[in-house]
């Protein structure tokens, strides 16, 4: 029985490896890979995921604050010597430019915050106009239908007050006396 079931695994494993496919691109490598993960997501639930650190910002050395033995780039100077001054050279050109980008960079987004600024200013000016502007015209309207409202009732009033005393009238005229004329 034993010799049986290693025999079946060693077929089983000679199948696998006669189905082996080589990428011939990235996009057969990354179908491969997502073939894999298909065929078992649960394997790689607990997996971390690993998300790369941002990459720091370069930063030349600071400056020495002596060079011993370096002769220049002048005669009498040794075969080796040109070297270490060009290195020096070169490494301290590195941060003189370093420096002035950052201090180019810095301005640069000095000037945007204060243009961010100009144009937050602009906004509140142009909406405060437009807000008086509105309340203004609220005002006007609400000042127009009060005064339209209380000449309606000024002349409902009068009209009551007409009809009243003509209604008086119409009573005294209307009343019938006994004996009289």
């Amino acid at each position: 029985m034993a010799d049986e079931e290693k025999e079946d695994k060693n077929t089983k494993l000679k199948a696998e490896k006669k189905n082996v496919y080589i990428p011939r691109n990235a996009s057969d490598e990354q179908r491969l890979k997502l073939e894999k993960l298909m065929n078992n997501p649960l394997a790689f639930q607990d997996k971390l995921v690993r998300i790369p650190d941002k990459p720091k910002d370069w930063k030349p050395k600071d400056a020495p604050e002596f060079v011993r033995h370096v002769m220049g780039s002048s005669a009498g100077a040794g075969s080796g010597e040109f070297h270490v001054y060009r290195g020096i050279r070169r490494r301290e050109n590195a941060r003189q430019t370093w420096i002035e980008t950052q201090a180019k960079n810095q301005t640069e987004n000095e000037d945007y915050h204060k243009k961010i600024e100009e144009n937050k200013a602009q906004c509140e000016d142009k909406t405060a106009k437009k807000r008086a502007k509105r309340l203004r015209k609220k005002q006007k309207f609400l000042a127009k239908k009060k005064k339209k409202s209380d000449k309606e009732e000024k002349v409902e009033s009068e009209s009551e007050n007409e009809s009243e005393s003509e209604n008086e009238d119409e009573d005294d005229n209307n009343c019938f006396v006994i004996g009289g004329k």
